[in-house]
């Protein structure tokens, strides 16, 4: 009972990101029906009905019976907190350089704190990242999805609340694939070593993996 608790607790942060962090619902805005949402967040109906619960609890969500459910006006009191750092701008090497120092040691704290779920959903996000280069369509989306997964599988809030600024520099680098043929080879290849270390729980594999990740990029990107 106590797991299924914090697994319900565990999604309801996650939501909770989705509305703060990624701004991907706004005050008003309905969210995705519980089978699309469920599937996204790979938990089953019952644990995502539990977190809805939580939410509506804290005055975050609000469900209309036969409409669906709903983001409230209070979910902004987590935007005005997060404000200041979502606010801030930097310049790209400013940005990767902080992810080089930054986002090794998630990945190393994912593979030794992560739950089997999370590590779960960070691969599934990766596919998705595939899945979108075949295609040829934006992965911006799925890029941000990917690596805010690994920091929530770090179970360290500041990490969390500092992904808003990586988005800036993700968003950067998906721009420069995109015109390139080498940086995406690179990202899969990166990004497939990096899921293969942390299914294997192999801590030391994947801090280094990500590491030669962000470096690539960094090449990529010609930052000095």
């Amino acid at each position: 009972m106590a797991g299924s608790k914090m697994l319900s607790q565990d999604v309801a942060d996650n939501i909770m990101s989705m509305i703060t962090i990624e701004k991907r619902f706004g005050a008003g805005d309905k969210l995705p029906n519980e089978t699309e949402l469920a599937h996204e967040l790979n938990v089953s109906r019952t644990t995502l009905r539990e977190a809805v619960r939580i939410l509506v609890a804290y005055g975050v969500l609000e469900i209309r019976r036969g409409n669906g459910t709903f983001v409230t006006e209070k979910a902004r009191q987590g935007e005005e907190i997060l404000g200041p750092l979502s606010d801030v701008k930097a310049d790209a090497g400013d940005l990767y350089e902080m992810r080089l120092i930054f986002e090794p040691e998630a990945a190393y704290l994912a593979a030794i704190r992560g739950t089997d779920g999370e590590i779960k959903r960070i691969l599934e996000c990766g596919r998705r990242i595939e899945e979108a280069i075949r295609e040829g369509s934006d992965r911006t989306q799925q890029e941000q999805a990917f690596h805010k997964s690994i920091a929530q599988a770090t179970h360290n809030e500041f990490m969390n609340k500092l992904m808003p600024i990586l988005y800036q520099a993700i968003s950067k680098g998906v721009a420069l694939s995109a015109q390139g043929g080498q940086a995406v080879q690179d990202t899969v290849a990166d990004h497939r070593l990096i899921m293969e270390f942390l299914s294997q729980r192999d801590a030391e594999g994947a801090r280094s993996a990500m590491k030669i990740h962000i470096l690539h990029a960094i090449r990529e990107l010609g930052i000095q």
